[in-house]
This record gives structure tokens, sequence and C-alpha cells, in this order.
């Protein structure tokens, strides 16, 4: 299939303009063909796995394959018996980012297909609690049986609109995980036209409103020195610094805090967007960059500030 160049050049424009001409020139070379498969090493469940992959360096417990030999990891039996889950990198770090602990009690907003709510479950060795929530019906109940197969025994779930829960929970989780509904745009590959042909300047503007509402009621959700994971599979400005942005001016309370992962490829958050000045602590959130196994990602940890004492 060969890629419509109008809408490949706008996107490598834009993307110019977020990370600059030589680092968006090294991205758009990652976006065609396939890509390595990394898979995560299940702790809940016992099983042989039959493959042995290279260790991920910065992602535990996680390991890859070349790409010609994708189908050994996600057709295996390993896969099917929940004893290895095949995910990116990049979600295995945002899951080690939000940190959960054992006993904790931790909301997964957008959980969906519930990937990260497996690693944070074997995180807190099926301890604590874990909300899991999820709107549409089809994609909730294939998580639930995902994680089911998984061995996860903590989780509670959800079939219901993110952007309600803040207002109806109060300030109840000590962790939040919010890897909201983007245009994922790390995952376009200008080979396959199903994987672009939604994208469109507008659609991110829709996306943005969205992703505001549903950071606004994660927010609302967690506990006063409690732990906010936001994190897209978008590049644009709109749907990562512009929404934190939104929130940090909504909210006195919320601060954000550095970012931590043992990977070098990495870019800090804008503080300026298109000649609109963003709040200055959001040089502390990550943009990781792609490569042929990692996948673009936004990450940002926030906390609820402990109110002053009176």
């Amino acid at each position: 299939m060969i890629p419509n160049p109008n809408v490949e050049g706008l996107f490598v424009a834009r993307l110019k303009e977020i990370v600059g001409d030589q680092c968006a020139e090294t991205i758009h070379q990652t976006m065609r063909g396939p890509k390595d498969q990394a898979y995560w090493v299940n702790p809940l469940v016992d099983g042989e796995i039959g493959f042995s992959g290279t260790p991920v360096v910065g992602a535990a417990n996680c390991y890859v394959l070349p790409a010609s030999q994708r189908s050994e990891i996600t057709e295996s039996r390993a896969a099917a018996d929940g004893v290895v889950y095949p995910i990116n990198p990049s979600s295995v770090v945002a899951v080690t980012s939000l940190a959960p602990e054992i006993g904790e009690e931790v909301l997964d907003l957008a959980a969906a297909p519930g990937g990260k709510t497996l690693l944070i479950a074997a995180a807190m060795n099926n301890s604590g609690r874990i909300a899991a929530v999820e709107p549409v019906k089809g994609r909730f109940h294939r998580m639930r049986a995902n994680l089911k197969r998984c061995g996860v025994t903590n989780t509670e779930f959800y079939c219901a609109d993110g952007r309600g829960v803040g207002r109806k929970v109060g300030q109840r989780f000590t962790r939040v995980m919010l890897d909201a509904p983007c245009s994922s745009e790390a995952r376009i590959d200008w080979d396959r036209e199903q994987t672009y042909q939604h994208w469109k300047a507008r659609k991110i503007r829709e996306t943005s409103r969205k992703q505001r509402s549903l950071i606004r009621s994660a927010f609302s959700a967690l506990q006063p020195g409690g732990i906010l994971v936001y994190c897209t599979c978008a590049y644009a400005p709109e749907e990562n610094e512009c929404v934190v942005d939104h929130l940090l001016r909504r909210e006195p309370s919320a601060d954000v805090l550095p970012v931590a992962i043992a990977r070098d490829e990495t870019l800090a958050g804008l503080t300026v967007w298109q000649g609109r000045a963003l709040d200055p602590r959001l040089k502390r959130a990550l943009r990781i960059l792609p490569d042929r196994l990692w996948d673009g990602f936004f990450l940002c940890l926030l906390t609820r500030r402990n109110p002053s004492p009176s």
C-alpha cells in the first residue's frame, strides 16, 4: 500500500514542530514495517514458555524476539495460557513509574485491553484492590476474560465512562493509571493505511477534549500524596502537555513529579507549544522516542499535594 503523501507530509511537518527536524526524521524512519516483538513474563501464572528472548534493558521482566518471530509469541501456548503477555516496553515502564505497592487501592481509568492492569496486579501480588474501568462493552468483556486467564484476582471491573468516575468516588485511590484513549500516532505504519486513515488535526482536537475530562476525573479520584500516571501513544502536544497543563491550571494541589526510567532515548516535556506558554513543571514529563522495538510514548507523573496545615 502506497502511503498518502498528503497525510504523511502533514504528519511529518507537525512532528518536526514538536521534536525538531533531526529527531522527527529519525522517528519517521521507524514508522514502516513490522517491529520487533516484546513479551512480559507473568509471575501470576506457572507454565512453560517454550522460547527464549533477549532481556529488554529498562523494562523489568520483559523480553524481545525479532519481528520475524512474532508469531512464536502471539500464537504460542504460553500466551494463550497467560504465562507470557505480549506488550510494548513503553507500557511496562508506565507501570513501573506508577510504582503500585502491596495492599493499595488502585484505579485504572481506561483499562482495556488490560495489559497495564495485569502488570499492576502482579506488582501488588494480587493484594489490595484494582478498579478497572472501560466504557465499551465488547472491550470490557474481552478485558475481563483476558485478566482472568492471566491469573488476576484482585480486580473489580466496571463498564462505565471514566469521565464520571472521579466525582462518584472522591479522593479514594492511592494510585491512578490513565493510559488515555488517543490518536495512536506512535502506532502509525505508513505501509498500512488502516493505521493512519483517520488521522487528522480535527481528530486530535476532539480526542484532547475527552482526555481533559478524563484527567480531571482521574485527579479527583486521587488521594493526597497519591500518584497519577498520565500517558498516551501520541506525539501531539494537544493530547499530552496541553492536557496536563489544563489540569494544572484548574487544580492548585496538582504537581508534576520527575519521571526516571532506564532509557536514554527520551525528550523532556514541552513548556511552549505554538507560541503558547505551558506550565514550566511540564519539563519533568518525558517523551520516549521510538525505535524498532519501543513505541513512542508520552509519560507524565502527577501527585496531589497534601493540604497545608491550618
